[in-house]
């Protein structure tokens, strides 16, 4: 029997049983791809894929375990092993090659391109496990860059958000960092990646409703001036963000 998923959850995906049933799309071919190099490489956090059912739909496997919380509350100590995740899956993409024919879902572009990215690692995705830390949702995994994907990361999983102290955002996101492992030299340039990498998450819901864009329309009704707002906040505050992580 289908049973609805809790959460934003994409349209048509279902469970059934000990699986997860979705729609396929020109990418799912490639996604299916990437799923089966990361259970071959031994990484843990992602669902392994089945293949199709009767009906064409992409099957996966279903992850018992618990959703974060989209406002970002993970203990400070939590924070660094979900940083440290992060770096055990950069790892395990670093070395994946796609297919010739491989086609991905480009939903905000990135700023670059160095290895494969999930390119949502946001609570709403990540579940805590009988195994670990879980991702789910790859269907807009493609190509991107680190940074691009940590300064996500961060503010989602951190909670970087304007009604949360500043000194306490700043504790928080170094946790996260430190967990990942990021190199120094490294740390001025995520700074001042945060604002931008939100205000690209702003401008895609804004255009979403502009044009009557589903989920995105939907999204901006729900989120959108806390998507500006947090924007704002990052970006006026670079000098503090690197001062954290320093």
């Amino acid at each position: 029997m289908e049973q609805a998923l809790p959460g934003n959850v994409t349209i048509g995906v279902v469970r059934i049983g000990d699986t997860v049933r979705r729609p396929v799309g020109p990418w799912t071919d490639t996604v299916d791809a990437l799923l089966a190099h990361l259970h071959a490489v031994g990484f843990r956090g992602a669902p392994r894929s089945l293949g199709r059912d009767d009906r064409g739909r992409q099957v996966l496997e279903y992850v018992p375990g618990e959703l974060g919380d989209p406002a970002g509350t993970y203990p400070v100590a939590e924070l660094a092993s979900i940083g440290a995740f992060l770096a055990d899956l950069h790892r395990a993409t670093a070395s994946f090659v796609p297919p010739p024919s491989a086609t991905w879902q480009r939903v905000i572009p990135p700023d670059g391109i160095d290895l494969v990215c999930h390119h949502d690692v946001a609570p709403w995705n990540l579940v805590r496990s009988a195994r670990g830390w879980v991702l789910i949702d790859w269907d807009g995994a493609g190509p991107g860059t680190r940074g691009w994907e940590l300064a996500y990361a961060a503010q989602s999983m951190a909670g970087l958000r304007p009604d949360r102290p500043l000194a306490e955002s700043a504790a928080r996101l170094r946790a996260f960092v430190d967990g990942y492992g990021l190199a120094g030299a490294d740390r001025p340039a995520l700074a001042a990646l945060l604002g931008p990498r939100a205000r690209a998450m702003s401008e895609l819901l804004r255009r979403g409703a502009r044009d009557g864009v589903q989920p995105w329309a939907r999204i901006h009704a729900e989120d959108g001036a806390y998507w500006r707002a947090t924007a704002d906040l990052l970006d006026a505050h670079v000098d503090r963000w690197v001062a954290a992580l320093a």
